[in-house]
């Protein structure tokens, strides 16, 4: 049997040689971080100078690698730690600001604050492209006391980058602290914590081709974050828990090696999704490419097919060994149309008709071709299903 054509690599990407190496190496290795024998020194040592290549690869000091369970973790962290922080200094349910179109580990925890009236949540307009609308953040800023601000670095579904520095600089004018999830982001487009003046950012192991279930928050040292799991306090008071050693080695190897190749590899999966999106919409005219049409990631090409359900044409393409994605993976299976769409101003039916296509570090000009061959006819046939 053929590989399958994967086009999901927004969802998970497969881990790199690099990251499998180094993570088989410390597997049979014995020895918990925290003992103070040999064999917990060893292990010790692992964790910090995979602390330190994370550092280094996203310009950060090593003490301000929080490690974690991976994003879902990292962004609850952030944004409940924070806030719950900050509510001694500025009072019972003060306002947290975000965008209504973070993925759903930033607006579940969110609505769950909210819900115990423990903050009031604003979420930021976006415009047709899925930017945010800056002057809405400054009229939200002035009209305080904020908790905090949190925008995502790129988001997952749409491929839109966010203006994080100009976000930072308008918290700034009020003391607030901004957390950005950048999942999405780190080893796709250039990241640099120190530089872009957030407070907090969030990062995965397998989107960087490390393994699942490893993660990181990268938080300034000088920001009190209030605990979300207490027992060891083993990373920094804020996060207690054995740490996995040789999760942590492969995602450090993982991110040091997308980080060392993002500006190639680049440029690469970009000349893949324009050929892309060049030959989907040679194929189907009426087609719509969703998001920002520069300023977006470069393995990105989302899509609306006008009279398709998308979940139909994905099982179309999945018969044809053409993996992709509707949305989120997080949300996939749950019959509603995607927020994002919804929230830059599409009708439910054109954020029902909607797939992503998105490039990694294995995807080839084969797989492209594979799909522009494929999407005519399962578009045809997803018209006449739902006619």
């Amino acid at each position: 049997m053929s590989r399958p054509v994967y086009l999901d690599h927004a969802a998970t990407t497969p881990m790199v040689p690099a990251a499998v190496e180094t993570l088989t190496k410390h597997l049979l290795d014995v020895g918990n971080p925290s003992s103070l024998h040999a064999s917990g020194r060893h292990a010790r040592r692992v964790v910090e100078e995979s602390r330190e290549t994370i550092a280094q690869a996203l310009n950060c000091r090593p003490g301000e690698v929080v490690f974690t369970s991976g994003g879902t973790e990292a962004d609850n962290l952030a944004i409940k730690g924070l806030h719950w922080s900050r509510v001694a200094e500025l009072g019972p349910a003060p306002r947290l600001i975000s965008s209504s179109i973070e993925h759903h580990a930033v607006l579940d925890p969110l609505d769950w604050l909210a819900e115990g009236d423990e903050a009031e949540v604003r979420l930021l307009a976006v415009d047709a492209a899925g930017r945010i609308d800056l002057d809405e953040l400054a009229r939200l800023l002035a009209d305080g006391p904020v908790s905090m601000v949190s925008i995502m670095w790129a988001n997952n579904e749409v491929g839109t980058l966010q203006p994080i520095e100009e976000v930072v600089a308008l918290a700034a004018q009020h003391g607030v602290p901004v957390h950005t999830d950048a999942v999405q982001a780190v080893g796709a487009v250039p990241v640099d914590f120190a530089r872009s003046g957030v407070d907090a950012l969030t990062l995965t192991g397998h989107k960087v081709g490390g393994p699942y279930g490893v993660g990181a928050l990268v938080v300034r040292r000088e920001l009190d974050l209030t605990p979300l799991v207490h027992g060891g306090g083993q990373e920094r008071d804020i996060r207690s828990g054995t740490l996995d050693t040789p999760a942590i080695a492969g995602f450090a190897a993982a991110v040091e090696l997308a980080v060392k190749h993002q500006a190639e590899h680049a440029a690469r999966v970009a000349a893949l999704r324009d050929d892309l999106v060049r030959g989907v919409l040679a194929v189907v005219p009426d087609a719509v490419l969703n998001g920002d049409p520069v300023r977006r990631l470069p393995g990105n090409a989302h899509f609306s097919f006008p009279g398709c359900e998308g979940d139909s044409l994905l099982m179309l393409l999945d018969a044809r060994g053409i993996e992709c994605s509707t949305g989120s993976a997080c949300s996939a299976g749950v019959p509603q149309a995607s927020h994002v769409l919804l929230a830059m101003g599409r009708s439910d039916a054109d954020a029902r008709s909607s797939l992503r296509f998105s490039l990694g570090h294995s995807s080839t000009a084969a797989d492209v071709s594979a799909l522009v061959e494929a999407i005519g006819p399962c578009v045809e046939r997803a018209r006449a299903a739902k006619a």
